[in-house]
């Protein structure tokens, strides 16, 4: 399968960064980048001088895995972001941003991004009233997200809203807690990505 389908915490220590794929474990003490702070595997500890291009594949690495992206789906963004005005790493972070599976995380709807694809493919939201259950979907400024009326009084919908207050919204962003719907109101700036990536080595990586 393409998925990855492995224990998700290795993709964390791997990358010696938190990615945040397990929700609310990824805060607590639980977290397996804070119990072993190191790579997953048997030479795990050793540390090694990283080579140009190693660090490059890791920057790429870290990237798609924060935003759960297949490695075909990463280039062809990679390939797009090329094609736009401005700079390509930058242009990159803000389409891998633009996913609708990102945008229902970052204002708070789910616990996680993979929860959030699991969400989105389940048909529970609609973008500008008609359902939308492609998790990759690009928004555009100006589109309007709604949580379905159907799913506003489920136990879990009801948890994921009150606690959505905490979360720290992108200014591109707009949310409504009471309606439970966003709207873009901007393009994304590089300073509302959350990832801590040094995008140059990605562009480098697929400029050889």
């Amino acid at each position: 399968m393409a998925r990855y389908t492995d224990a998700v915490c290795k993709l964390c220590r791997r990358e010696g960064v938190k990615l945040f794929l397990k929700g609310d474990r990824c805060y607590t003490d639980k977290c397996a980048l804070v119990r072993r702070a190191y790579a997953p595997g048997q030479h795990g500890k050793k540390r090694s001088k990283q080579s140009e291009y190693g660090m490059q594949l890791r920057e790429k690495q870290k990237a798609r895995r924060f935003y759960g992206v297949l490695e075909s789906q990463f280039t062809k963004y990679f390939e797009l972001a090329s094609r736009q005005k401005g700079m390509t790493g930058e242009n990159l972070l803000k389409i891998l941003e633009s996913r609708l599976d990102n945008i229902v995380y970052r204002i708070g709807l789910a616990n996680s991004r993979p929860e959030a694809r699991q969400l989105v493919r389940h048909g529970h939201f609609n973008i500008n009233g008609k359902t939308v259950d492609i998790p990759s979907y690009l928004v555009s400024v100006g589109d309007v997200l709604e949580l379905k009326d159907s799913m506003k009084d489920s136990p879990k919908f009801k948890e994921l809203i009150e606690t959505s207050q905490t979360k720290i919204i992108p200014a591109f962003i707009e949310f409504d807690q009471n309606a439970v719907s966003a709207k873009i109101v901007d393009t994304c700036k590089r300073e509302d990505v959350s990832l801590p990536v040094e995008e140059r080595f990605i562009v480098e990586f697929y400029s050889k």
